[in-house]
Formats: structure tokens, sequence, C-alpha cells
């Protein structure tokens, strides 16, 4: 028997020994939901955790920074776990369902906690097998403001310098035992836009007295809506959308003034420049041929994904050894939702994957959604899925058995 295969049978039956643990685990955190950057009562059970396994770490407000050190030195490798959850109501009635009106765990982040507690009890357990070190990073607000950016400035990648990083996210469209990830960009970048149209206001009986602000605000909207088909090449994703907009007092009164704001998702940070800049000559040159004036304000949100080739390879290579030749699915474009764990991987080297968390034959929710129900098989997978990546990064953590003799 060779030694890979000594290695995956070993870590498939030690992560299965946990399906329980990690089970209690995941439902504890989904009954307790919180919002992003106030996962108190979160960190606290992840403190306890790590406690109680004898790992060394550091907290900042509901950040955690984990590390294991192997008994030999070697290179170091992180796994990142988001922490977060949504402002949703459940609608599950599930037995362990969110317990705090408005908010549930409905991405999953609550199985991520889980599934990086479970690697670092097997890095804890066999610390004295492995040459390097396993970064844990239990993240917070994911879901809002980003909590990767916070901890790459306070150094969570370095002190030992991490020399690559791997997350996951559970995905319902996938069965228990598949992973999906792709080369390249795996999730677009967002940008928020605020566009303001400044009209010239009037009595409603006599439009030719005032520039109607709603009027012109309305072309901006189509054109816009239009930019994307008309600016972007098929074979590249993006998509602009308008989801609010406000103006006027009164029906019979011409509105000076309307607020608009957008979301722009792009494949790439350059795609999104390009956007970017189309959209402020369109809001220009509408607004000037109403005789009104415009002006776009840009706050830059998350940048794109981009999965390391080399990464994505270990990924793979884990995947077909563990779970078999037909567990890899690859994602054939960018998602236009977005990921701040693309931070991490503007840092070092990386991947970031998909875990399947279905039932085949079973209808699934989508996340984000209040009826989104993860199939609870997936946690052990998920877990030797990173244990066994971060050996493989590592190239170490072989243990010596007999038949190695």
């Amino acid at each position: 028997m060779n030694r890979d295969r000594i290695l995956r049978d070993r870590v498939l039956e030690d992560c299965a020994s946990m399906s329980e643990w990690l089970v209690g685990i995941r439902r504890e955190l989904h009954r307790t939901p919180e919002l992003g950057n106030v996962e108190f009562e979160t960190a606290a059970r992840i403190e306890l955790e790590l406690n109680r396994l004898g790992v060394e770490y550091e907290r900042t407000d509901t950040a955690i920074v984990g590390l294991i050190r192997g008994e030999r030195p070697g290179r170091t490798v992180a796994l990142r776990a988001d922490i977060d959850a949504l402002p949703i109501n459940e609608q599950t009635g599930l037995s362990f369902a969110s317990a705090i009106d408005g908010k549930m765990h409905a991405c999953g982040h609550d199985a991520h906690t889980a599934i990086l507690l479970g690697a670092a009890r097997w890095f804890a357990e066999h610390r004295g097998e492995l040459a390097g070190a396993v970064k844990l990073l239990f993240q917070p607000a994911e879901e809002t403001v980003g909590g990767a950016e916070p901890m790459i400035a306070r150094g969570c990648m370095e002190n030992p310098s991490v020399d690559c990083v791997f997350g996951l996210h559970v995905m319902p469209y996938l069965p228990v035992g598949r992973i999906e990830t792709r080369y390249g960009t795996l999730n677009g970048c967002s940008t928020s836009l605020t566009i303001t149209v400044h009209g010239k206001g009037g009595h409603g009986a006599y439009p030719e007295t005032g520039v109607d602000a709603v009027l012109v605000a309305s072309h901006v909207v189509v054109a816009l809506n239009n930019l994307v088909s008309r600016v972007v090449s098929p074979l590249e994703s993006a998509v602009i959308t308008v989801g609010t907009i406000n103006g006027g007092t009164r029906s019979n009164i011409i509105a000076d003034r309307v607020t608009m704001s957008a979301t722009l998702r792009a494949a790439n940070d350059e795609l999104r420049d390009r956007l970017v800049e189309k959209v402020h000559r369109v809001v220009s040159g509408v607004t000037d041929a109403f005789g009104a004036t415009g002006e776009v304000a840009v706050s830059y949100g998350y940048v794109a994904l981009v999965n390391h080739a080399e990464s994505v390879d270990l990924v793979t290579q884990t995947a077909t050894e563990l779970l078999g030749p037909d567990s890899v699915v690859w994602k054939d474009s960018p998602s236009m939702g977005v990921e701040d764990f693309s931070f991490f991987l503007l840092k070092t080297p990386g991947a970031f994957y998909h875990l399947g968390c279905a039932t085949p034959g079973h209808e699934y929710a989508p996340l984000h959604s209040g009826r989104f129900v993860l199939n609870e098989a997936c946690l052990p997978i998920g877990v030797a899925m990173q244990v066994a990546l971060t050996l493989r990064a590592l190239g170490s953590g072989h243990a010596t058995t007999p038949e190695d003799a």
C-alpha cells in the first residue's frame, strides 16, 4: 500500500469519526447567528474549542488567528473560514433553527467555521508528525464590509509568513462528495455607484420652465442597462444593476434632483475600470443632452477572486485522491457574486473552491435564502479536504507506518 493511499484512508477515517462533534458545533452556531463584526458569541465559541485543543491564537475584536506549529520546520499554509450570518428570517423549521429573529446562517458560514475547527482538531492531534505550520483564519464580516483586508493589515499573513492559502464555500447545487473550482477568476469584483442627476425645479403644468430630473434619470437608467451589451464582449462577464432611485416631492412639481444607487460587477478589475469610465461618460452625456448635470460617486468593493493555477492543481489532485475521479466539477464562468477571500490571494498563492452540500434527488434552496438547508454529511468531507490539501501543500505530514517500511 503506497503512502498516499495510507494518508488518504487515515484522513478520511479520522474526519468521519468527527461527524457527531462537527454536527454539534455547526448546529450550536446555527442557533445563534450574528452579523458582521459583532460575532462575539461566535468568537467566544471558537476560542473555547481552540483552548480545548491547545491551539495558540490571537483575537482582535471578532477576528481570530490560530496557529499550529509542527515539530519540524517547513512551509506555512493558511485556511480561512468566514463566521458571520445574514439579516434573513429563517424559514426551514429545523429543530436547531435560528433562535434570533431576523438573523440566519443562510450562507453556510456556520458550516465553514465547524469545518475549520475540525481541521484545527486534526492538526492539533497530529502536530508531532507535521513539518511546517498551519494558520487558522476565522474571519468576520464577509457578508458586509469585508473582514479580510483588516486581518491582512494587522499581519495575519505574517509571523510566520504564509506560503499558501485555501478557502471553501458550501454550494447547494452540488451534491455531497463533489467539489467545484476553476482556474483564474472564480468570483468577480464589486463596485458601488451613487449617481446624482441635477435638474431645475418647476410646476408640473409648465414643464418647459424646468429640467425634469426624473425624466433625465430614467434615460440614464435605460442607457446604463444597455451599456454592458454594447461595450462588453459576449465572452466576458459583467452586470450593472440600478437598485434604488429617489427624487421628487409631489406629483405636480418637477423634480430638481434624483439620486440612484447601482452595483457594478465584473469578471476582472480591468473590465471594472473600463465600465466605471463608461458610466461617467453615459451620465455626463445623457444629462448634458437634457440640459441637466450629473455626477457619479464610486466606491470600490471586493476585488476579483483569482485562483492560482498550481493551487487549483493541488485542490483537484486532493479531491480526486480523496473522493474519486468524478468528484471535480469545473465551473464554466466566473460568478458575479463576490467573495473577499480575494484579498488573501493578492498576498500569496492559493485557491478557493466550492464544497457540495446537497442531497441528490432533493430540491435545494439557494444561498441567501431563508429556506437554505445543507446536508451535514458535507462537514467531515470538508475537513478531510482541508486537511489533505494542507498536507499536500506543505509537502509533509505523512506519518510513518509499518506499511511504509
